[in-house]
């Protein structure tokens, strides 16, 4: 009979804390707490996840940036390079590979930096010859009508005018440049686009080994060569055709000045001989 009356006890307490559970009671809080409790576990355990990732990844930089310092000290402070694996010395050819792709390529865009600066420079002498042969022509205009002016001046002072002595310019003298704009004279100075770069290789998969990888970047190093080949002869042409440019323009120069000469003196003479008539 105990056991029985014990047992109905219990029932209504626990129903009791039951129905009490809906109602607002201040020191029912352990169900908050364990509920709080459980979110923040939650929360916690989602970043530790990144925690681990980052850790993993930083980790497996700063073992690619120590194999690549290695590289680039040569294995001097790791016993040098005999003391080293097959496999470590495959990676080490690898990243020499690479290397080396790379100072090819940085010699290929300086021959092409050298060859655009070229192409502006035959350019520029092209022009140049251009008023070099504008010159020579106002120079054969000034002696025409410098000669009918002397001959105006000794017809004014009585005398005939005296044409031995004084030195014609020859119109066929000089440089020929034919007009045209940017784009037609760098085509008949043969400054058309340049040759384009060979296609780089693509592989369709991964290298999947070092030495792999070593034989496609010596495919892109034997075409990355080959291009710089035709920028260097492009450039060889080119200064062939600059030192011939110079040498028609010197020798040009060289004609016209004492043609210039003779016109600054006879110019001077005849304004002697035109302010004495004044002066009468």
């Amino acid at each position: 009979m105990s056991k029985t009356r014990t047992s109905n006890n219990k029932i209504p307490k626990q129903r009791s804390a039951d129905t009490s559970s809906f109602a607002t009671n201040p020191f029912d809080s352990d169900s908050e707490l364990d509920r709080s409790y459980t979110k923040s576990a939650r929360a916690s355990s989602v970043p530790s996840v990144n925690v681990d990732e980052g850790r993993s990844t930083s980790t497996s930089s700063s073992g690619f940036s120590s194999a690549r310092s290695k590289y680039k000290n040569d294995f001097r402070d790791d016993g040098g390079i005999e003391n080293q694996s097959v496999q470590e010395l495959e990676s080490y050819a690898a990243y020499k590979a690479e290397e080396t792709t790379e100072r090819v390529n940085g010699c290929l865009r300086i021959a092409e930096e050298m060859r655009e600066g070229a192409s502006r420079t035959l350019v520029t002498l092209h022009q140049q010859g251009q008023q070099i042969t504008r010159t020579h022509m106002d120079a054969v205009d000034i002696d025409h009508h410098l000669t009918r002016s002397e001959k105006l001046l000794g017809v004014l002072e009585g005398f005939s005018p005296r044409n031995g002595s004084r030195r014609k310019i020859a119109r066929s003298r000089g440089l020929f440049y034919p007009e045209g704009s940017h784009l037609e004279q760098r085509q008949r100075l043969g400054l058309t686009d340049p040759l384009p770069r060979s296609n780089p290789r693509r592989s369709a998969t991964e290298p999947a080994s070092a030495l792999e990888k070593v034989e496609i970047e010596k495919a892109k190093q034997d075409d990355a060569l080959s291009d710089l080949s035709n920028v260097l002869v492009e450039l060889k042409g080119m200064a062939i055709d600059m030192g011939s440019e110079i040498e028609r323009q010197t020798a040009a120069l060289g004609d016209m000045e004492p043609e210039i000469d003779e016109l600054n003196f006879r110019v001077r003479g005849a304004n002697v001989r035109a302010r004495r008539l004044l002066g009468k």
